[in-house]
């Protein structure tokens, strides 16, 4: 294995401090030289937080630094492409948080930008390197429930986020319900064909102000054969809600949720455990760990990134479909919205 990778960050908000607190003390195959982020407050924090020597308000000066090797893009959705598009034609291997994008078009100019550059590219869908959920996927690839029947992904969040955050996070397709699209397509390596999304807004009637909706339930229909159903709301009061079930011809797979501890007390009144952990940082740590270290180690090691950027334009384009069924209120197949060339 070569030494360490130079790594830039690009956008310190929420999952930028994330990304940056792991690689900067939990990755040791990985070098943190800078962060720049529009607010340079933001970027100055985070770099006194983790010992990032250098912060910017520019993130072209990471582009043009010649001894960083890779970037971390946690910037505005709106910019992953154009980020994308910067770091391949300046030689850089780039980790993109989901989604990859809003437009399909300028989806397939960034991948087209990668392929031309020779660089990697990794998709931030960090459920795939959950442990559970890894060895669902493990088992259902041995054949140990025989052919995947039905697929039921639950997640629901316990609160939603702000609605200036809605706002601009293509809705809950595009932004929360994009991670299950994931998750659907992962865990029996199959693909999604036709699915049908219903929806409301049952949980706050600024979301529906904001054009969005808090609740949905959205059906799949597999190249296979095998059916699906995600469920997804903005507010669970008992906490962070992440259930997977697949049946198959000869058994059934459950990954149940997270909680703090397994300590459950049964008494007169009833049996009592913890809640699920509270939300995605707390339940996630150990894969959003794993799913950079995958990615500074597919650098180090020249192979292909375990999350392609094909595998974040698909899920973009179930989003759009489920946009459709919903405001059709009809079944939507995949090749109705996808432009690929």
């Amino acid at each position: 294995m070569s030494a360490k990778v130079n790594v830039g960050l690009i956008g310190a908000g929420r999952i930028g401090r994330l990304h940056a607190e792991h690689l900067a003390f939990r990755i040791p195959e990985a070098n943190l030289m800078a962060v720049a982020d529009v607010r340079l407050e933001a970027a100055e924090r985070c770099a006194a937080d983790f010992q990032i020597p250098l912060a910017v308000r520019d993130h072209r000066k990471i582009m043009e630094n010649p001894d960083i090797e890779a970037v971390v893009v946690c910037s505005s959705t709106d910019t992953h492409t154009q980020m994308i598009e910067e770091a391949a034609e300046a030689g850089k291997h780039i980790f993109c948080e989901k989604p990859i994008g809003f437009d399909l078009a300028e989806i397939d100019r960034a991948l087209e930008a990668v392929d031309r550059a020779g660089v990697k590219l990794q998709i931030g869908f960090n459920r795939r390197f959950d442990p559970s959920f890894r060895r669902a996927r493990e088992l259902i690839a041995a054949g140990k429930i025989g052919t995947p029947h039905i697929v039921r992904i639950t997640s629901r969040d316990p609160e939603p986020p702000p609605i200036e955050y809605i706002k601009v996070s293509g809705g809950i397709f595009l932004d929360m319900t994009i991670h299950d699209f994931d998750m659907a397509r992962y865990l029996i390596n199959d693909e999604v064909t036709e699915l049908y999304a219903v929806g409301g807004v049952m949980v706050d009637p600024e979301i529906g102000k904001a054009g969005d909706i808090d609740t949905a339930v959205i059906t799949l229909r597999y190249a296979s054969g095998a059916m699906g159903t995600i469920d997804n709301s903005r507010r669970a009061v008992y906490g962070y809600d992440q259930r997977v079930e697949v049946f198959g011809s000869e058994g059934v797979i459950v990954v149940s949720n997270e909680t703090p501890h397994s300590a459950v007390v049964s008494d007169s009144q009833g049996v009592h455990g913890p809640l699920p952990l509270f939300f995605f940082v707390e339940r996630y740590t150990d894969s959003y760990i794993a799913e950079m270290r995958a990615f500074i180690e597919c650098i180090q090691q020249d192979r292909e990134p375990p999350v392609t950027g094909l595998d974040g334009r698909i899920p973009v384009v179930m989003g759009y479909a489920a946009w459709k069924s919903y405001r059709e209120n009809r079944p939507v197949k995949l090749d109705e919205v996808d432009i690929a060339p």
